[in-house]
């Protein structure tokens, strides 16, 4: 029972748990774009040094987060395949972060997504694995309580958790928040419902499909996640 009322939760303390309000749709015309659309041979694009340092030598699969702005809760998520030496850009999707932007200080209820460098490890979701190479819990426990917003519902069919003050190795949905609770945590990739977060990364359905069946752990994949000015800073 303890358990179980822990994963309760850590559902409601998900990012997409402070979708009680709306924020604004995303504007039209920021469809999807994919295919490889080049090579990046000295670093991920549009990352300066400082946050590339932060990358680890044997990652070669990194999920960029390129916010629109520092209050913006609109961004672009590119996925990137590193090739002998060269980062190959291989998709990339429209995004939210959370609706107040980003923070290199997040705080539990701050609505920003943290700014870093953050390794993905674990996955999991109300729907079926459909192929993920990550670890993937499936259990209704992930569901989003019915009290929400119908445009919610289904923000956690797929999720894929930002080792952001979380136990590697344990499902998403697992509550311990190893650097306490005030900063936060239940920080994932999962599903958009059409604006803002309180500090996740959403995306569609198909995007979130792509992603479980490409990030290889054998690969040791991280996100880069941030507005653009602190991903340069």
């Amino acid at each position: 029972m303890v358990a179980a009322f822990g994963t309760f939760l850590a559902a409601l303390s998900a990012c997409g748990a402070a979708g009680r309000g709306h924020g604004s749709p995303a504007p039209g015309g920021r469809a999807g774009r994919s295919g490889t659309a080049g090579h990046v041979p000295h670093g991920i694009q549009n990352v300066g040094a400082r946050l590339q340092r932060r990358i680890p030598a044997d990652s070669r699969q990194v999920v960029a987060v390129y916010g629109d702005d520092k209050d913006s809760a609109d961004s672009t998520v590119v996925l990137y395949a590193k090739r002998g030496a060269v980062w190959q850009r291989m998709r990339s999707w429209p995004a939210h972060n959370g609706k107040k932007g980003w923070t290199t200080d997040h705080r539990e209820g701050d609505r920003r997504s943290p700014v870093g460098v953050f390794t993905l490890s674990d996955a999991g979701g109300v729907l079926r694995d459909p192929g993920a190479r990550l670890p993937y819990t499936q259990t209704p426990s992930f569901a989003a309580p019915r009290s929400w917003a119908k445009s919610h519902w289904h923000d956690f069919d797929y999720v894929i958790a930002i080792d952001y003050n979380r136990v590697k190795g344990s499902p998403p949905n697992d509550p311990t928040r190893p650097e306490g609770e005030a900063k936060g945590g239940s920080i994932w990739l999962h599903m958009d419902h059409g604006s803002g977060t309180s500090g996740c990364v959403s995306m569609s359905r198909a995007a979130m499909e792509y992603l479980l069946r490409s990030l290889d752990p054998d690969r040791h994949p991280v996100v880069v996640m941030g507005d653009r000015a602190d991903l340069m800073s």
